[in-house]
């Protein structure tokens, strides 16, 4: 079979390790140069550690494979430009980015810190944006390129102690979709990916309850790998017609996920007042209120 990204330019941010390892190395088994970025800090994002990116192209060079490493922080906007221009400079061009980089600080939200929530938001939201727009003119006068951002359940649904990381996540949303609609008149994509897949950042998950041990349990079961492929045909001209679109990926199964439109409405000729917003207004919506779910509720079979 003909390899889906023969010859592509690829970034992949955040390679260093877990589901960005796992995707830079099926885009060069699919024949992509790759660009490995990953600072090789922790997992809250303290220090720096060129060992994982390096350890990633060596790998993906042992296997006859293109890539290199590059060590920036997405997290301010030079740096992060610098990731494109390596990947222009080296190999003359470049045809995808997935932004993948991230780290974790959870607090319940009365106890987290103003930096916790800054720092994470840096990497996320910021980063993706920095990386988007320093290749999006490229993108732009090639008239092509492919655009994966990693989004999650915690902000799409909801989950305890991540504030920070719930309004990163579902502001990549945004994002993305703006770049969509943006840029779709230059042939430019834009999607998000949903992962469920155990990594060091899920590592991070208490396991001092035997119900929390299971819920860790079954999530290891959740290989990395099993992102990677969703997001080596979004970067792929396979995918020609997909934008603006969130995928989650759990084991074996693929969803759709919903965008934001109207559920119900209800109208008075003469107006509102809060009383009658009290009296009828709210009585009326309440029926189709969401639940405070969080991720694990409404995914909550096991994964196929």
């Amino acid at each position: 079979m003909a390899k889906s990204l023969q010859d592509k330019v690829i970034i992949v941010t955040g390679a260093g390790r877990g589901i960005g390892k796992e995707i830079a190395l099926l885009c060069a088994a699919e024949g992509a140069k790759v660009v490995v970025n990953d600072p090789g800090g922790a997992a809250d994002g303290a220090g720096t550690s060129a060992a994982p990116a390096e350890e990633v192209v060596d790998e993906i060079k042992q296997k006859g494979g293109t890539a290199i490493a590059n060590f920036e922080t997405v997290a301010e906007a030079i740096p992060a430009s610098k990731i494109v221009k390596m990947a222009t400079d080296t190999y003359g061009k470049l045809d995808g980015v997935v932004n993948n980089a991230g780290i974790l600080r959870d607090a319940i939200f009365h106890r987290m810190s103003i930096d916790a929530f800054e720092s994470v938001i840096k990497v996320h939201l910021m980063g993706s944006f920095y990386v988007a727009h320093a290749a999006a003119r490229l993108f732009k006068e090639q008239e092509s390129g492919s655009f994966v951002h990693f989004t999650s359940t915690s902000g799409l649904v909801g989950n305890f102690g991540q504030a920070n990381y719930a309004a990163a996540k579902l502001g990549i949303v945004g994002l993305s979709k703006s770049i969509a609609l943006d840029m779709s008149r230059f042939n430019v994509r834009s999607n998000c990916v949903s992962p469920f897949a155990w990594s060091r950042l899920i590592g991070t998950i208490p396991t001092e309850t035997e119900e929390e041990k299971a819920r860790v349990k079954k999530i290891q079961q959740m290989g990395p790998e099993k992102i990677a492929p969703i997001c080596a045909f979004l970067l792929s001209d396979a995918a020609k017609d997909v934008t603006g679109q969130i995928f989650a990926v759990r084991m074996n199964e693929i969803f759709l996920m919903g965008q934001s439109r109207p559920l119900r409405s209800v109208h008075r000729g003469e107006g509102w007042t809060p009383q009658t917003i009290a009296e009828h207004g709210m009585p009326a919506l309440k029926s189709s209120f969401y639940k405070l779910d969080r991720s694990a509720d409404i995914f909550n079979w096991d994964a196929i």
